[in-house]
């Protein structure tokens, strides 16, 4: 078995049986099952949701996403060994976490394979939810060039790059183009303040303005559980992005949850502690590979520069990175994961089909 045959690179290829198209994005598919099927499970496994509550099969690749393009390498590696199994195994132990510390669930019912999650369809909150301790990327370009008023929160002067700020601050921004909501521009990732939310709630998907504050307190709290559960294994958690929705649950009461991924490499940074304090800075995120590809292409303003998106999508295409550039990527993921959950990293020699092979035998999805 080749490298190239362990990466599950396309993941929205996969014959599950959906009557909907698959929703494929940067890195996760999502297959929704049919409403024969998703009544089918629940009362098979026994899932705590509504009897006619809608479930999906949501696959996770390998591929590497960053800068928003998808990157590749040679010897025709589509992506990263090991990384989509270890972005799964955080996730599912973060969550765990939460639900063990009475914070929320999430949306995850069930996990046939390292590689897949079945979850509860939710009605997702527009906000891309970021919590930061520590002051460094972006907010730390902007501080430099004199702003100081980040999502209507104001920074005091003397801050310095890569320190810990005053507090825990919550900085979201935009999930997507929201259009019609005054002082909001019609773009995606657009930093807003929590006045912006309390103003057009129900825009950005709250039931009510009382959630805005449970949405701030699950956020703050989440935060708080992993950074201190990733201090006791050498590691600071720097910034995250959470995503949140709302679930119905068994009774037919709706609920908030986490979704999507918390936790990861892909989604925070995290500092190793013991290089921290020799005052050097050690990424076990996705920022190391960022940094690579800054310093990889000659001309790095095509990456940062939002105006020059076509350069970048044939960087991307054309140019096959270093083996060893990926290989380092796919250390850093399985290790941190092994640190985080005490677990070695599960890899397959043929994910799709052991995925195939599962959904079938377990779960009699496979057309």
């Amino acid at each position: 078995m080749s490298l190239a045959d362990q990466v599950l690179a396309v993941n929205d290829d996969l014959p599950i049986r959906t009557d909907k198209p698959v929703h494929s994005g940067k890195v996760r598919s999502v297959y929704w099952l049919t409403e024969q099927d998703s009544r089918r499970l629940i009362k098979e496994k026994g899932y705590p949701v509504p009897d006619d509550a809608p479930l999906a099969i949501m696959v996770i690749s390998d591929r590497i996403s960053a800068f928003d393009c998808i990157w590749h390498g040679e010897n025709d590696l589509q992506g990263v060994p090991g990384k989509g199994a270890a972005l799964n195994a955080i996730s599912n132990h973060w969550f765990n976490l939460f639900k063990q510390n009475g914070l929320a669930d999430s949306h995850i019912l069930d996990i046939p394979h390292p590689l897949v999650w079945i979850v509860q369809k939710a009605k997702p909150v527009k906000i891309e939810a970021i919590c930061r301790q520590y002051i460094t990327g972006s907010m730390w370009r902007a501080y430099e060039k004199g702003e100081r008023e980040f999502c209507g929160i104001k920074l005091p002067e003397g801050l310095e790059k890569d320190k810990a700020l005053p507090e825990i601050l919550i900085t979201p921004s935009t999930k997507g183009i929201l259009k019609g909501i005054p002082g909001v521009p019609e773009a995606d990732d657009v930093n807003i303040s929590r006045q912006n939310i309390e103003e057009n709630y129900s825009a950005f998907n709250f039931a009510s303005p009382q959630d805005i504050a449970h949405y701030e307190k699950l956020l703050k709290d989440g935060f708080t559980v992993i950074s201190d559960a990733l201090q006791q294994v050498g590691q600071i958690f720097v910034d995250t992005k959470f995503e949140f929705g709302y679930v119905t649950d068994r009774s037919g009461q709706e609920k908030l949850i986490y979704m999507d991924e918390v936790g990861t490499p892909d989604s925070s940074r995290l500092w190793d502690q013991n290089a921290y304090s020799e005052g050097k800075i050690v990424e076990n995120s996705k920022e190391g590979f960022r940094q690579f590809l800054l310093n990889h292409f000659p001309d790095p303003d095509i990456l940062l520069n939002k105006e020059r998106m076509p350069e970048r999508e044939a960087l991307a295409r054309d140019n096959a990175l270093p083996l060893d550039a990926l290989m380092a990527v796919s250390k850093t993921y399985t290790d941190i994961a092994e640190t985080i959950t005490g677990k070695p990293v599960v890899m397959s020699n043929n994910p799709k089909q052991d995925i195939i092979d599962i959904l079938q035998a377990q779960y009699g999805l496979i057309d």
